[in-house]
């Protein structure tokens, strides 16, 4: 009797293991988007986090959690939610990718002074996650980070080098929808660091794989202050960066 109660303890234990916590957390997800459906917030809130705390490296549940606080202007609130998380899971590229992305979703709303100490601990919050992870999107959202920073901190070097890096892993595989992001990105990259004519080749490079992308169609039909105003306009503290990471999941092929 004591045997086959071990046994059955045992079995239960290892199947809450290997299926537990995703079918939990994916039971709560789905709470979270009827909640949504219903324009019920805070529930909505409630069982996002509660899906993140049981499967704390999925970017769907994150994103989609931040994009709906962003949308009812709680910047707080994911804030507090993942520096905790981040405290307990420590080890957790994603996590550390979440926090710096609810600093960056506070900006706009900061005053200016705050707007430096948000970006300061978003950027440190990427850096852990490269160091755990570095992925593409870490790369990618490292390398932007930097090259929000005036030129003064000398941080547009060290952007460049991480999205050259992020290019690299994108050029060894099969071609994503947004990697087309990185060939923005880079390029601006290049121009901060008054690298023009490798700006315009990249952005030209990056048109003969995404020949229907206006943004690069801008940036090559300008030049002089015009160009400086297109690129600066993306770096302008006060705008809302786009932090849902959806197309990570979703259209992925161009």
């Amino acid at each position: 009797m004591i045997r086959k109660l071990f046994y059955s303890l045992s079995a239960f234990l290892f199947m809450c293991l290997l299926y537990g916590p995703t079918r939990a957390a994916d039971s709560d997800y789905q709470q979270a988007m009827k909640a949504l459906g219903s324009n019920d917030y805070a529930n909505a809130l409630h069982y996002f986090e509660s899906a993140i705390t049981d499967d704390s490296d999925n970017l769907m549940y994150s994103s989609e959690y931040r994009q709906v606080a962003i949308k009812n202007k709680d910047f707080d609130r994911p804030l507090s939610f993942f520096e905790k998380l981040a405290a307990s899971k420590s080890q957790s590229a994603n996590v550390h990718l979440n926090l710096g992305f609810a600093y960056v979703d506070k900006i706009p709303v900061a005053g200016s002074i705050t707007q430096v100490i948000l970006a300061n601990k978003a950027l440190t919050e990427f850096t852990k996650a490269v160091e755990l992870q570095p992925n593409w999107i870490n790369l990618y959202t490292r390398g932007m980070s930097y090259l929000f920073w005036p030129k003064i901190f000398n941080r547009a070097p060290l952007g460049v080098a991480d999205l050259e890096n992020a290019m690299k892993l994108q050029s060894s595989g099969p071609k994503k929808s947004y990697y087309v992001k990185n060939y923005l990105a880079l390029g601006d990259g290049y121009w901060k660091t008054d690298q023009l004519e490798k700006a315009r080749s990249l952005w030209q490079e990056g048109l003969k794989q995404f020949p229907d992308n206006q943004q690069l169609k801008s940036r090559l039909d300008h030049q002089g202050d015009d160009l400086q105003k297109i690129i600066e306009a993306n770096f302008d503290p006060n705008k809302r960066v786009d932090t849902d990471l959806r197309e990570l999941w979703t259209n992925s092929q161009n």
